[in-house]
């Protein structure tokens, strides 16, 4: 019922909400313009309806436990994650807004293993409190991403996990320019400056709904190999451009259930125009993108 009830709420916000129906139009056009308008349209009704069961599933944590929470979430790759863990360093758990994002660390808490993660606090007091109570009742702790260093630190040095989604726009002095579906994207470096400075293993993360069994599947991949050439700030581009190049492969292989809606390519390098000026709307190639980048 409540994953009925969220595709239906979210239905009417594809119908209701042409801003975020643009914003998604307008990123697959810069990504994927090679895409006709019926795969187009498709992918972004799909996208909605994921919102749709984001809403359902985390309407529904105060009813997930140890015990049931293999009906709704089953792992794949779970060795991937437990040969990091049984390090002893902690784990920094790479992952995105992918498939139902908010799902991915409750579930980790509820089969036994919780996890730190970092959150961006909601403006409105009451909200932001009721969220928290959610995320945190399968034994995870939310860490404010403003003050998250010495948390961050803390959790790695109890063994703990913390997770990090690295595929939302960022401001340029907070982040890096990498590419993304060939176009730059300004992306965090909090993942990749932790992984330097603690050696805590990375494992990529990421959970997606299987229609053919009607759950989610929780998929972890190898740890990923760190560039290490002993200039840091280097090594924390390079490293933020080989997690981000990790997202959009998740991305291009199920783009049906990330978030489009958001504006990814929102922060541009000095100089660019803002990709999203409605004024000067077009529907690019490839060859168009680079060069209006170049401009």
């Amino acid at each position: 019922m409540a994953l009925g009830a969220g595709r239906l709420i979210c239905r009417i916000v594809y119908l209701a909400h042409a801003r975020l129906r643009r914003t998604a139009h307008r990123n697959l056009r810069l990504a994927m313009p090679d895409l006709f308008d019926v795969e187009r349209n498709a992918i972004i009704k799909g996208a909605f309806e994921n919102l749709g069961r984001l809403l359902a599933e985390f309407s529904q944590f105060p009813k997930m436990t140890k015990s049931n929470i293999d009906e709704i979430v089953i792992y794949d790759g779970f060795d991937n994650y437990r040969r990091a863990a049984d390090r002893g360093q902690g784990v920094l758990f790479l992952t995105g807004h992918f498939g139902v994002w908010e799902l991915c660390a409750f579930a980790q808490g509820a089969y036994g293993f919780p996890l730190s993660f970092l959150v961006r606090p909601i403006d409105n007091p009451l909200v932001d409190a009721l969220i928290k109570k959610y995320r945190e009742l399968s034994g995870n702790q939310t860490i404010d991403k403003n003050e998250s260093v010495k948390q961050v630190f803390t959790s790695l040095k109890r063994g703990r996990a913390v997770g990090f989604l690295i595929d939302a726009n960022t401001l340029e002095d907070e982040g890096v320019f990498c590419d993304f579906f060939g176009i730059p994207a300004c992306s965090t470096t909090g993942l990749a400056t932790f992984a330097l400075r603690t050696n805590a293993p990375v494992v990529p993360g990421f959970i997606y709904w299987d229609e053919r069994i009607g759950k989610h599947r929780l998929a972890f991949e190898p740890e990923v190999s760190l560039i290490r050439t002993g200039d840091f700030k280097e090594d924390v581009r390079s490293n933020t451009r080989l997690f981000t190049s990790i997202i959009e492969n998740q991305v291009r292989r199920r783009p049906e259930q990330w978030l489009w809606v958001h504006k990814r390519w929102r922060t541009r390098p000095q100089g660019e125009r803002d990709l999203y000026d409605t004024s000067r709307r077009t529907n690019p190639s490839p060859t168009t993108v680079k060069t209006v980048l170049k401009a």
